[in-house]
């Protein structure tokens, strides 16, 4: 059994080990390989989960699942490889584990930003959004306020320097807490603050933050309506331009058997929807119930909202976010995808109803002492930092504290990690469990002497989604109805029926209402469909038929013909 800890984050060269260890454990169940590689010239890991003695993962309906790809949301990893813990130390004994791989496949990469999470764990961090490419320009930023531990004591906090015209002040009853200075206040005490780091050539009075020169964020870098640098910051040189989004979008791309996706990523604590461009009538509406139906389960499953991102989720309420992961898997391909950000701390502190974006700019005061209290209380003081005094080499003396916000956003901290993240594997396993799969149904061969034979074979969809996953699928037409090939023995003929045909999309059980009502009721066996054969073999021999659908798996018959 790898050892395998759940409470702790692994570097590159740890976490390569511990996938390989996997694989040795388990070789019936786990592969691995690499997709491409990322910027430094990583390799980037995708795990292969299924009971591969059932079948080659391609025959299968599949879900993809990654994580990892903003440089310090470390705690997706983390959810990747408790999944793939999750999926072989069940299969065998709990019987969804058992069916869903028996039947079905995953593809999991634990990391799809490699060099991004080695630079948010050197010492000190390098904290960046996404890439460590230089970008937009492969030059040094301008001098002047540089996030650094200033003080070398392993965090990143805040600092707060006294100035009549100060925006802050200290709250009345609660001096830790600083709060806004009113719109008109004059003659009290007020602070400045700003984030802990060093002056680069301070000139004494003017302060202003020194940029970055890796500026990329990679879930901006998809094809799904991709926007320029001066229409959306951080999108890339072109769609895919970047190794990591390039290796991820042509694995997806050349596995036709993917069903759907899942994006971890971190903070909020809330199931994202797409679209992040458009509001729910763009959809149409067997996918926004599908859609709607998924997100339930995941919310009765892990206790995290399921949103729309255009309604519930904008950084402003004029700005839309495009070239994303979701966006791109269900408008391109029809394919149900979502972005799971892991943690509220705001939930875990007891705040149940609020927005998660707003919030930032606008909560009551209420709401901050819940936030301490948790600190003090579940975090043992480390969230909040009360003040204290440092002699900063450009600025004199200053006061250090405020939240660590690294340690008590960013990721769940150490302790709450392996808790957070065990909330995802059966809805995981239920988004996977409800794709199609092709089934033989029924087969007859009738004799009808003289060497000629009749062959029906009827096959069905036996998932909850239909063939073609969605009606967006349908719209964009990237997937084919069920593809039957005969294949003949020497000396046969075809003599009526086709050697090869596509009989159509199957229905699945979405959509069913919930009770028998007036409106009537789907299809009857729109589930089913039906190839026919006449075959003249007078050597006799066995026919091969293959029913192939690229979402919902393969039946292989052989008949015996005497």
């Amino acid at each position: 059994m790898p050892q395998v800890e759940f409470n702790r984050y692994y570097k590159y060269d740890e976490l390569t080990t511990l996938l390989n260890a996997y694989v040795a454990e388990y070789p019936g169940l786990v592969k691995v390989a690499s997709m491409g590689k990322s910027y430094e010239g990583r390799d980037i890991w995708v795990l292969t989960v299924t009971n591969f003695n059932t079948g080659a993962d391609a025959d299968k309906p599949a879900l993809w699942i990654d994580g990892n790809i903003h440089a310090t949301e470390l705690s997706p990893s983390t959810a990747c490889l408790y999944f793939l813990n999750y999926l072989v130390t069940n299969h065998g004994t709990e019987a969804d584990v058992t069916r869903v791989l028996d039947t079905r496949a995953y593809y999991i990469c634990p990391r799809l930003n490699p060099d991004g999470a080695e630079w948010a764990m050197e010492n000190p961090p390098r904290p960046r959004r996404s890439s460590t490419r230089p970008y937009p320009y492969d030059e040094e930023p301008l001098p002047g306020l540089e996030e650094f531990d200033i003080d070398g004591d392993g965090r990143l906090l805040y600092m707060r320097i006294k100035d009549p015209n100060g925006q802050w002040k200290k709250h009345a009853t609660e001096p830790r807490l600083l709060v806004r200075r009113d719109a008109i206040e004059t003659g009290g005490e007020y602070y400045r603050v700003m984030v802990e780091g060093r002056l680069n050539e301070y000139d004494g009075s003017t302060i202003t933050e020194q940029g970055i020169k890796e500026n990329l964020d990679l879930n901006r870098n998809y094809p799904a309506e991709w926007r320029q640098e001066y229409q959306q910051h951080g999108a890339g040189s072109y769609p895919t331009s970047e190794p990591e989004i390039h290796a991820q979008v042509d694995f997806i791309t050349k596995h036709k058997n993917i069903t759907g996706g899942v994006s971890f990523h971190t903070f909020s604590g809330v199931l994202l929807r797409p679209y992040g461009t458009h509001a729910d009538e763009h959809l149409p509406d067997d996918d926004l119930k599908v859609f709607k139906h998924i997100g339930k389960v995941g919310t009765e499953i892990t206790g995290y909202p399921n949103i729309s991102v255009f309604h519930e989720f904008k950084y402003s309420p004029k700005e839309v976010i495009t070239g994303v992961f979701d966006d791109w898997l269900y408008d391109h391909f029809g394919l149900y995808a979502w972005t799971v950000e892991i943690w509220s701390p705001q939930r875990q502190a007891g705040i149940k109803e609020y927005k998660y974006i707003e919030w930032y700019d606008e909560h009551p005061i209420e709401d901050d002492f819940a936030m301490l209290k948790w600190s003090d209380e579940k975090l043992g003081g480390k969230g909040y930092v009360d003040w204290y005094e440092f002699d900063h080499p450009r600025l004199g003396k200053v006061e250090l504290g405020g939240w660590d916000f690294t340690y008590a956003f960013r990721n769940p901290p150490a302790d709450f990690l392996e808790a957070e993240v065990a909330l995802f594997p059966k809805w995981l396993v239920f988004h996977l469990l409800i794709s199609p799969k092709l089934e033989q149904h029924s087969l007859s061969v009738e004799n009808l002497g003289g060497g000629a034979y009749v062959i029906r074979l009827t096959v069905h969809n036996t998932g909850y989604l239909p063939t073609n996953v969605s009606t967006r699928a349908v719209e964009r037409k990237v997937t084919r109805g069920v593809m039957c090939e005969i294949e003949l023995p020497d000396g046969a003929e075809l003599r009526a029926g086709k050697l090869r045909q596509d009989i159509g999309q199957l229905a699945g059980r979405a959509g069913t209402s919930s009770s028998l009502s007036i409106w009537g009721i789907p299809a009857v066996t729109g589930d089913r469909a039906k190839a026919e054969y006449v075959v003249y073999a007078p050597q006799g021999g066995i026919i091969k038929i293959t029913a192939r659908h690229e979402r919902a798996g393969v039946v292989n018959i052989e008949i015996p013909l005497f």
